[in-house]
């Protein structure tokens, strides 16, 4: 099933107070030339996101969803808008941040507004719209911004106390394993196996930086033309943390089904112009100066274990009738397939190497496009 999240859409049967949203911000921005108008985005599932037209002037409005004060953590627009706010001068791409309004009385959320930016959001991997021989660029440039992220110095931009580096992997595992518990719907023996596994497999070694949390292909603004990003969206859930959790998370795509949102599996990724996961995370590792990476197997599991419990959030909210999202019901029946896929990467024992060492190069040998690593995916 093909969902289209672009685009906006008007907004209707609110409970937001946009009349008093207007006001505040010609107040805070200067006057509005021009009759100011709002459109909801189609994507995204957790934050409400809205594109704000001041005159010739375009914002995106982030808040919270109403009837969801009591899940602070969960939606943390405050911490995006901190982040963004450091990361304005980096070499991380970000939209620029303009204010935050804690007020509820305002909007009747909590909100924080940034400028629009213009360009590309691509939702399917296999990037339809560009051409075959330009497509490993666009994937070079996605390896290269993350691991400009994963190279900066977060203290000297103010974010030391961003998160607790000490016991990162205990508490995530903790945290997620009690958000699905809160939200579980049904049974699902392989969530229970990746519960129990998990915890007990923690790696011994971890490093640690500023992550994005959620760093994948449709948080992404690519250039107009090129393949460039120009700005990384959505960082509700950036703390300090082991960056090859964010790692990991970016490559899930090569470990999923072709048929499935997200999913390259299966696919002949050389005639599609597409890297094999080896190429990319090499990218990174020669980008960051990391000689190997150990423990693949407990990272991609991870990755998979925690999309499963953000579907089953959003599975929940829909029940409730709290979802952002028109399509939330159908994205959130996709926790089965995912959590299964997560186990059965431990069961098989595949990854359990890693990719290869930086000095070494990956293989890419292999029939359909797949190189000895890509035994790997789900």
């Amino acid at each position: 099933m093909t969902i289209n999240f672009s685009g906006t859409r008007p907004v209707s049967g609110s409970s937001y107070d946009f009349e008093s949203l207007f006001e505040y911000l010609e107040a805070a921005l200067g006057p509005i030339n021009g009759p100011p108008s709002i459109e909801q985005f189609n994507g995204g599932q957790s934050n409400p996101t809205f594109k704000i037209n001041l005159g010739p002037r375009s914002f995106v409005l982030r808040c919270r969803p109403m009837g969801e004060e009591g899940a602070k953590s969960a939606h943390a627009v405050g911490r995006e808008f901190r982040v963004l706010s450091a990361l304005r001068d980096s070499n991380v791409p970000v939209p620029e941040p303009r204010l935050q309004c804690e007020d509820t009385s305002v909007f009747g959320s909590e909100f924080y507004l940034m400028d629009y930016v213009d360009g590309r959001i691509f939702w399917d991997p296999t990037l339809p719209s560009v051409e075959a021989h330009e497509r490993g660029r666009y994937y070079e440039e996605i390896s290269r911004v993350i691991a400009e992220l994963h190279q900066i110095d977060y203290q000297s931009i103010g974010l030391s106390d961003f998160g607790k580096p000490q016991g990162f992997l205990e508490r995530q595992l903790r945290r997620w394993a009690e958000r699905y518990r809160a939200c579980e719907s049904e049974p699902n023996p392989d969530m229970e196996r990746l519960l129990e596994w998990l915890p007990a497999n923690i790696p011994k070694e971890q490093s640690t930086c500023l992550i994005h949390g959620d760093y994948k292909l449709d948080n992404l603004i690519f250039h107009p033309t090129e393949p460039r990003i120009i700005a990384v969206l959505d960082w509700e859930l950036s703390t300090l943390g082991d960056p090859l959790v964010d790692l990991a998370y970016a490559c899930l795509g090569w470990h999923i089904d072709h048929t499935e949102r997200r999913g390259l599996r299966g696919l002949d990724l050389t005639a599609l112009g597409i890297p094999l996961e080896p190429v990319f995370v090499s990218k990174y590792l020669a980008l960051t100066g990391r000689p190997r990476i150990t423990d693949w197997t407990f990272y991609l599991a991870f990755n998979m274990f925690r999309f499963a419990c953000i579907l089953e959030g959003i599975r929940a909210r829909a029940m409730r009738g709290t979802a952002v999202n028109k399509h939330a019901i159908d994205v959130a029946a996709r926790s089965r397939k995912i959590s299964k896929a997560g186990w059965n990467i431990v069961e098989n024992g595949r990854a359990a190497n890693g990719p290869v060492a930086n000095d070494q190069g990956p293989d890419d040998r292999g029939a359909n496009g797949r190189g000895a690593n890509d035994q790997a995916a789900v």
